[in-house]
């Protein structure tokens, strides 16, 4: 009985997921198209579709168990109608050809039985292109649904199977409640929960005195870090339309029944499809949606500075206490848009552009592989960067960095093509990648958890700093709560 029920959930979610793809592909009189409808590789379901339901499982994709089969009999359906209406609109040709021939001829006999012959097969090609939108919207809808490939060095199974590649920092000091971010904060005056719950809700707030300045300084430490490694800084809107976001495969939904979305709409009746951007990842893809790159012109690397909203914090009782999961926040993107044979490279690269960054802030912290069940649609494979907390008492995600290979380019038509000479020239998808370069709450409980500093009656006194910061600090230190290391 119980796994009826998985799997009647598992039908429901998906036919939700695709119905909402269905609508952003949509270019029906409510809504128009923005991009060109994505350009998945059908082909490669159908000739993997063992691998491809595999693959979805091991993901634990919302998918009912025939998905990937359902894509491949719609596009064997497809095809078939694609073979049914060429022959006819092959058909028209030739009679159309004879209805010119009979006019120049004067046959007005053999005219009028060509012309009636016309009249047929348009009549019978009418449906057939009705039915092919049809098919078209259908298996699209279905394919879109589908999450990306699996690098081959994922580990299998949830959160617990990760694999520990690197440690870094020095050793992590003893947990201790005393050192609870949220106590620090409350001791100095630093963050303002009450007033944030009061205006907005929970899991809303307000950073003020020396924690805001920290804001500042960790935004311009990472945008220097990454500006010094070739990566150009961007300011992004926060703001996007819902078609970019989900051609991102930024979709995320709750387990209840139906799932609920977690991003923030706006209500506006002259842009009905606009959200708040649940990370500044997508509007830097957005920027680089429906263009043509040379091979020669990427990699190409942005940093991008900009507010993060996510409706499912506070939603449940874990990880929601204080700053950990909040509603909105200041995140330092990188993204990244490469040829296909350089993107794992790449992803080294920013890895360890991560690491600098966190290095110089004299973290303990420790790199992942993350498993398969923690991929989200679009990661191929992906890395976090756990910072040591000793306040939470548990290391806490501060950093990620996935490649996504071509699982949005070819839903935003992000290619290149090379520089061969004609005919040798070819145009591909690119493969794109994004990683933090700073969350800022996450990291400002990192630092004040295991930068508190306290008297030889444990009394809190101030909390100590790493000296990178102090080049980006605003003002002076007036109330003298923070030392610098």
């Amino acid at each position: 009985m119980a796994t009826l029920a998985r799997s009647v959930s598992a039908v429901r979610s998906f036919l939700y997921s695709a119905k909402q793809c269905r609508f952003s592909s949509s270019s029906g009189p409510s809504r128009q198209r923005i991009l060109p409808a994505p350009r998945l590789d059908y082909r490669n379901v159908s000739e993997n579709m063992v691998y491809k339901s595999t693959n979805a499982l091991n993901r634990k994709a919302p998918l009912p168990l025939d998905a990937i089969q359902s894509v491949a009999r719609a596009h064997t359906e497809l095809k078939n109608l694609m073979s049914a209406l060429n022959s006819k609109r092959n058909a028209r040709s030739a009679v159309g050809e004879r209805i010119r021939r009979s006019a120049e001829a004067n046959d007005q006999e053999a005219k009028e039985a060509a012309m009636a012959e016309a009249l047929k097969l348009k009549e019978e090609i009418a449906p057939l292109e009705a039915a092919l939108i049809v098919a078209e919207d259908n298996l699209l809808s279905l394919a879109l649904a589908i999450p990306n490939d699996t690098h081959p060095s994922s580990p299998l199974g949830p959160e617990s199977a990760a694999v520990t590649l690197s440690t870094h920092g020095p050793e992590p000091i003893p947990a201790s409640p005393e050192r609870d971010h949220v106590a620090i904060a409350r001791k100095f005056d630093l963050v303002d929960f009450e007033s944030g719950a009061t205006v907005t809700g929970s899991s809303w707030y307000y950073l003020q005195n020396e924690a805001a300045l920290l804001e500042l300084a960790l935004t311009n430490y990472a945008l220097s870090i990454a500006i010094k490694h070739g990566w150009t800084p961007v300011t992004t809107p926060d703001v996007v339309r819902s078609e970019i976001s989900s051609r991102c495969g930024f979709q995320p939904r709750d387990n209840s029944d139906p799932p609920v979305s977690q991003v923030y709409h706006i209500h506006s009746a002259k842009s009905p499809e606009l959200i708040l951007s649940a990370t500044s990842e997508i509007p830097l893809a957005g920027m680089f949606a429906n263009k043509l790159f040379t091979d020669k012109a990427l990699p190409l690397k942005v940093v991008g500075l900009g507010r993060a909203f996510r409706a499912e914090a506070g939603a449940r009782g874990r990880d929601t206490h204080g700053l950990y999961r909040v509603h909105q926040f200041t995140k330092v993107e990188l993204f990244a848009v490469t040829t296909q044979e350089e993107s794992e490279k790449m992803m080294e690269e920013m890895k360890s552009l991560q690491t600098t960054i966190l290095n110089g802030l004299g973290l303990s912290f420790r790199v992942l592989d993350m498993p398969t069940e923690e991929l989200g649609a679009s990661a191929y494979r992906k890395y976090d960067m756990e910072a040591w907390m000793p306040g939470r008492g548990s290391w806490g995600e501060v950093s990620s960095l996935s490649n996504c290979t071509d699982y949005q380019s070819r839903r935003l038509h992000i290619r290149y093509k090379n520089n061969a000479p004609a005919p040798t020239t070819t145009t591909t998808f690119a493969h794109t990648l994004n990683g933090t370069a700073a969350a800022i709450p996450r990291l400002i409980i990192a630092l004040l958890e295991n930068g508190a500093k306290f008297d030889e009656l444990g009394e809190l006194v101030g909390i100590t700093l790493p000296e990178v910061l102090r080049p980006f600090w605003i003002g002076g230190n007036e109330r003298t709560i923070i030392q610098w290391q």
